[in-house]
Formats: C-alpha cells, structure tokens, sequence
C-alpha cells in the first residue's frame, strides 16, 4: 500500500471511530432530553445519531473500497 493510500486510510478509520464516539453521545443526551420532558431535542438528538451511524456506514464503505482496489 501506498503511503498516500495508508495514511488516507488511517485517516478515515479514525473519522469513523471518532463519529461512533459522537453518535453514542448523540443517543445518550437523547434519553437525557427526553427525561428532562423536551421531547423535541431528543427527537433532533435521535435523528443526529441516525445521520451520524449513515456517515459511519459511508467512511466503512470507503475504506472497503479503498482496501479492495
């Protein structure tokens, strides 16, 4: 491999374990506005942390393509 192509790689695996990071926080102040009755912010929190496992999926889905070619 490439080091272009390494450091590219490295790169995106740290974005998409950095997202998941995110995204668990994401879920977690869900449940926390939800608890504190503002249901409004934890339904934008809960459809952050849908948008956010979508992006995880894609940097996923490029590193597949990345190591297959």
């Amino acid at each position: 491999m490439s080091e272009e192509k390494e450091k590219l790689v490295k790169r995106i695996e740290h974005w998409a374990e950095h997202n998941d990071e995110h995204t668990t926080r994401y879920v977690e102040s869900a449940k926390e506005a939800k608890t504190i009755g503002s249901d409004g912010a934890s339904l934008e929190l809960a459809k952050a942390a849908e948008y956010g496992r979508q992006v995880s999926t894609h940097l996923r889905a490029a590193l597949k393509k990345l190591n297959e070619g």
